[in-house]
C-alpha cells in the first residue's frame, strides 16, 4: 500500500530535502530562461526573495522546503496545511484575498509565482505581466491555468483543453529548476503521483459506471444560483480519474447552474466547498448544508435524502498539493459508499 500523501509530505523535512539535494540532478545553469504560458521568463540567479499569489503556489514551494525564500503570500481560500504552519509563521500575508500591486511590489520579489491568470494577466486584479516586466520582476503563471484554458471566456475561463495533472509536475519541475532543487521536485512529484495511484487503487473492481457527482464550490448569494464545476477542469478531472460523471456540462471552469436544472440531474453525490475565507456566505460549508437540507428543490435529492455529501477544502478542488489529498478523501467516500459527516 502507497503511504499517504500528507504522511509522505510531512516527511520531506528540510534534512530531507537538503539530502535528496545531494542526490544525482543536475544543477541549474544560469541564466534561466523558460517559456511560462508562452511568455520567456529569465532568472539571472535562484530567488532570494519570492511572492505568491494564489494558496497553490505557497504550498507548492513550502512542499519544496522553499519557505525561507518567501517574502509574503496571498489568496488563500483555506488555513494552510498543518505541517506548513511552522514555514508560513515566518511569511507575511500581504491579504487573504488579492493584493495589490503596490504591495507585491514593495517585497522587492525576483519572482511572482501566481496561480489564476485572472490575478496577473491580460486583466489582471493585481496587475499584468507587463506591468511586473516593466520592474524586471518575472512572473510564474502556473501552467495549469492557462494550457487549454481561455481566461478571457467566462468569470472563471473556460477549458479548450481538459486540464492534465501532468501540469502540476510541470509547475513543481519548473519551480525546482527555477530555485536549483531539482532533486526536491522529483521527490514530491514521484510522492503525489502515488498518491494519485493510490486513490485509483482503493476503487479497483467497483462498478461506479452509473455513479456521478456535482461540485458546488460557492454562490454569490444562496438565493442565487451556485457556482459548480464545469466539464475539463480540475474538478471534473477528480472525478474522470475516479471514474464518476460530473452532472454539469458547462465547459467553463465554474459556471453559474441553476437548482431546477441540477435537482433534475439528481446526481448521486454532492461534493461541496470548505473555506475559511468569508467573501460570501456560502463559503461557509454549514450555510451550504443547511440550504441543500432545507430548500424545496435539493432536500428532495438523493444524495441529500441518503447523506452523501462531501465536504472538501475549497484549495483541494484547485491545481495543487491539496488536488491529491481530495482524491483520496473522494475515493473513500466512492469506495465505501458514504461520507463522514462534519
Amino acid at each position: 500500500m502507497l503511504p499517504h500523501l500528507a504522511t509522505v509530505v510531512a516527511g520531506l523535512t528540510l534534512s530531507a530535502l537538503a539530502q535528496a539535494d545531494n542526490g544525482q540532478a543536475s544543477a541549474t545553469q544560469y541564466p534561466l530562461t523558460l517559456d511560462n504560458c508562452g511568455v520567456p521568463q529569465t532568472f539571472a540567479q535562484a530567488p532570494e526573495r519570492a511572492v505568491t499569489i494564489g494558496q497553490a503556489g505557497s504550498e507548492l514551494l513550502y512542499a519544496l522546503g522553499l519557505g525561507e525564500r518567501l517574502a509574503g503570500t496571498s489568496l488563500w481560500f483555506n488555513n494552510v496545511l498543518p505541517e506548513f504552519q511552522a514555514q508560513n509563521d515566518k511569511v507575511e500575508r500581504l491579504a487573504d484575498n488579492e493584493p495589490s500591486f503596490e504591495a507585491v511590489v514593495a517585497k522587492r520579489p525576483q519572482l511572482v509565482a501566481v496561480q489564476f491568470e485572472w490575478m496577473v494577466g491580460a486583466q489582471g486584479a493585481v496587475a499584468t505581466r507587463e506591468q511586473f516586466a516593466e520592474l524586471q520582476i518575472p512572473t510564474y503563471l502556473l501552467p495549469s491555468d492557462c494550457e487549454g484554458k481561455d481566461n478571457l471566456v467566462g468569470a472563471d475561463g473556460t477549458r479548450l483543453q481538459p486540464f492534465k495533472v501532468q501540469s502540476i509536475y510541470k509547475s513543481i519541475s519548473q519551480l525546482a529548476e527555477i530555485f536549483d532543487v531539482q532533486a526536491r521536485g522529483a521527490v514530491l512529484n514521484a510522492a503525489l503521483q502515488g498518491s494519485l495511484q493510490q486513490a485509483q487503487q482503493q476503487l479497483a473492481g467497483k462498478d461506479l459506471t452509473h455513479t456521478s457527482a456535482l461540485f458546488w464550490f460557492s454562490s454569490a448569494d444562496l438565493a442565487l444560483d451556485p457556482y459548480v464545476a464545469g466539464r475539463q477542469g480540475v474538478a471534473d478531472f477528480m472525478l474522470q480519474t475516479l471514474g464518476v460523471r460530473n452532472v454539469v456540462e458547462s465547459s467553463e471552469e465554474w459556471p453559474t447552474v441553476g437548482w431546477e436544472t441540477l435537482a433534475k440531474a439528481n446526481p448521486t453525490w454532492l461534493i461541496i466547498a470548505r473555506m475559511d475565507r468569508r467573501r460570501y456566505p456560502a463559503d461557509d460549508y454549514r450555510k451550504k448544508l443547511e440550504f441543500l437540507r432545507s430548500d424545496p428543490l435539493t432536500r428532495n435529492m438523493d444524495a441529500v435524502k441518503q447523506g452523501r455529501i462531501i465536504v472538501l477544502d475549497a484549495d483541494a478542488m484547485q491545481a495543487g498539493i491539496r488536488l491529491f489529498r481530495g482524491l483520496q478523501v473522494l475515493s473513500t467516500a466512492f469506495a465505501s459508499g458514504s461520507a463522514a459527516q462534519p
